[in-house]
């Protein structure tokens, strides 16, 4: 079943249109690539992706992964692998490289527009393939040999994994256990257990390198006594390449999973062996592991927020499709005439509703993913004309760094959520009893989808960081800034407006958040002032982790909202010119969808508002007994 449907005219509606990546396109440092190029990547990306990487989605699923314990080898459908390296061939994950690993000087906005639609073709070929991002990160932070050992990854296709979780830990990383002990050779000796690592092992690469969080002997608690290794499965000769022997790292098991069953989900033990201890090496030579790690984690929490999303704009093609071919019942308004002809089901009320729920989420997010890329547009072209990685404090791209750091949970937060919740209440409903069945794909997104929200920090915790790391620590600036950039839309009516009313309701959802934002820091001062001993201080406390999430989801919903505003008044003027033009209904959906959105979402925002203005922390006095 060919079950993938891109969405390649929105994403150059998103891209050109709305967040004028033309005018970055062509223009140094992104002279190479201009706009016309983009458009044509885009098309031969979702072809790539709907011929070659969407056909083995199914089958994988069917016939997951087996491990042979005896050799930590792995084995899968060869359907899969072939789609892997149909990927790999190809050679569009150039675009996240530097020059100096053989990448394309792109924005990351180009760049993930085209992970979207590998993503959504089939989320696990891309995640097996983040071994080149992996490499980029480690030529960026380590030592001249460890930017030989990243030429070397990009050079023969090896993977690579992020290690952070052990049994006991979970989400606590600063609790992990896994020890390093100096060699005093430069190099460092592992040992402890780690699981739910992501791509441990596959039969396409010769070498898997893991990014390992380990506390050297002697190191303090927390996540400040943490640092970064990296093990490589295989010991590697850095002067020719070539692999030698097994370190001492060995996949133990592979997890059976609820969905994303290619996606090789393993436990990992090190230095079991003592005659083969796991050899690491410390990052850049330096004690800064969970800075250098949340490199890798932000580029993974953007990954997963864009695998959901892109997951949810498949899911409404697929539903949509069906729902124009699908003949049931007759038209609501001649209930009771037994000779009425039967229609389709875009007919019903309740299934438009649901459809354009859908859509409006589906482009809505796309375009808070497109517009956060945006951000980083900014920042890696300032990058590239300084040659250094830390922007100038004040400029227009330290601007942009900030903004990027606080829309980062919302894609990843807001998008897993959305999308996850409409996969099955909406998108499966749509089909009915049919969505239920194989027959159709929408249960496995379902089920592949879920994991978005638990993946590198659950919703949750997506939630206190844009709080308290995003918003607190920040002082408000990034998110002060964003408001002023929703007012600049808000303001810009022209006479006789014909999008008046949705302006007057994307006004009210940025009044609501503000209001949410402003409660809860008072409810944060409360808790700073009175101490940890004080039972009032924590009460405020307690109040503030009740509604993080609350808010996240407040805030992703105003900025999805404001962003079909904006695609709204760009729809406007090219119906306005061009009323009669083969995109004319393309453009009415776009005037549809933000009436809809800001119409039908936006206005839970004011009972958010009122049930966080409202709330205290009697909840939390309640004894466990009486769950």
């Amino acid at each position: 079943m060919r079950h993938y449907r891109s969405n390649v005219r929105d994403l150059e509606f998103t891209l050109f249109e709305v967040l004028d990546r033309g005018k970055v396109l062509g223009q140094e440092p992104f002279g190479d690539l201009d706009e016309g190029t983009a458009r044509d990547v885009l098309r031969q990306v979702a072809r790539l992706a709907e011929e070659q990487l969407a056909p083995s989605l199914l089958e994988s699923d069917r016939t997951p992964p087996v491990l042979d314990p005896a050799t930590g080898q792995v084995s899968m459908p060869e359907s899969f692998v072939g789609s892997y390296r149909a990927w790999v061939d190809a050679e569009w994950w150039r675009l996240e490289l530097s020059a100096e690993l053989g990448g394309a000087a792109a924005p990351p906005s180009l760049g993930w527009a085209v992970s979207e639609l590998a993503l959504g073709a089939n989320p696990a070929v891309k995640m097996y393939a983040a071994g080149f991002t992996f490499a980029e990160v480690l030529y960026q932070l380590g030592t001249a040999e460890q930017q030989r050992l990243a030429e070397l990854m990009v050079e023969h296709r090896w993977g690579a994994t992020m290690v952070l979780t052990e049994p006991d830990a979970g989400s606590d990383v600063g609790a992990g256990r896994t020890r390093a002990r100096d060699a005093g050779d430069g190099s460092w000796w592992l040992t402890g257990v780690k699981r739910f690592i992501t791509s441990g092992t596959a039969p396409f690469y010769d070498n898997v390198v893991h990014f390992v969080l380990a506390r050297p002997e002697g190191a303090g608690p927390g996540t400040k006594g943490l640092s970064l290794f990296l093990v490589p499965q295989r010991h590697v000769d850095l002067a020719t390449g070539e692999l030698g022997e097994r370190n001492g790292v060995d996949v133990t098991g592979i997890e059976h999973k609820m969905g994303l069953k290619v996606s090789t989900t393993c436990e990992l033990h090190f230095g079991e062996d003592p005659a083969r201890p796991a050899v690491g090496y410390l990052v850049g030579g330096v004690h800064d592991g969970i800075a250098q790690m949340f490199r890798i984690i932000e580029y993974a929490r953007m990954l997963v927020g864009t695998k959901a999303i892109a997951t949810l704009s498949t899911g409404y093609l697929n539903a949509l499709d069906y729902a124009r071919q699908r003949v049931q019942g007759g038209d609501l308004a001649r209930t009771g005439d037994r000779h009425a002809p039967r229609v389709t089901i875009t007919h019903h009320p309740d299934v438009r509703r649901s459809l354009m729920l859908q859509k409006s989420y589906a482009e809505g997010l796309r375009a808070l993913m497109l517009y956060t890329a945006c951000q980083q547009d900014t920042v890696r072209a300032a990058q590239l004309a300084t040659g250094r990685e830390e922007v100038e404090p004040g400029s227009e791209a330290d601007a942009a760094r900030r903004l990027n750091d606080l829309l980062l949970p919302v894609v990843k937060g807001c998008g897993s959520e959305r999308a996850w919740a409409l996969l099955g209440t909406e998108s499966l409903q749509t089909l009915g009893g049919s969505g239920f069945l194989q027959d159709h794909p929408l249960e496995q997104y379902v089920r592949d989808a879920k994991i978005d929200s638990l993946y590198e920090g659950t919703t949750a915790i997506q939630a206190l960081d844009l709080f308290f790391r995003k918003i607190v620590r920040d002082r408000g600036v990034a998110l002060g800034q964003l408001a002023s950039e929703i007012t600049v839309t808000l303001r810009r009516a022209p006479d006789d407006d014909p999008l008046a009313t949705e302006r007057a309701r994307v006004g009210q959802a940025l009044q609501d958040v503000q209001a949410m934002v402003e409660h809860l820091l008072g409810r944060a001062r409360a808790w700073q002032t009175g101490g940890p001993e004080d039972p009032e201080a924590a009460g405020a406390v307690y109040e503030v982790g009740l509604h993080t999430t609350r808010l996240l989801l407040a805030v992703g919903d105003l900025v999805v909202g404001w962003l079909l505003l904006r695609s709204a008044e760009v729809a406007a003027a090219a119906l306005a010119q061009d009323p009669g033009g083969s995109d004319a209904d393309f453009y009415r959906g776009k005037l549809a969808a933000a009436r809809f959105f800001t119409r039908e979402v936006l206005p839970r925002l004011s009972a958010d508002r009122a049930t966080v203005l409202d709330s205290d922390s009697e909840l939390l006095a309640l004894p466990e007994s009486a769950f």
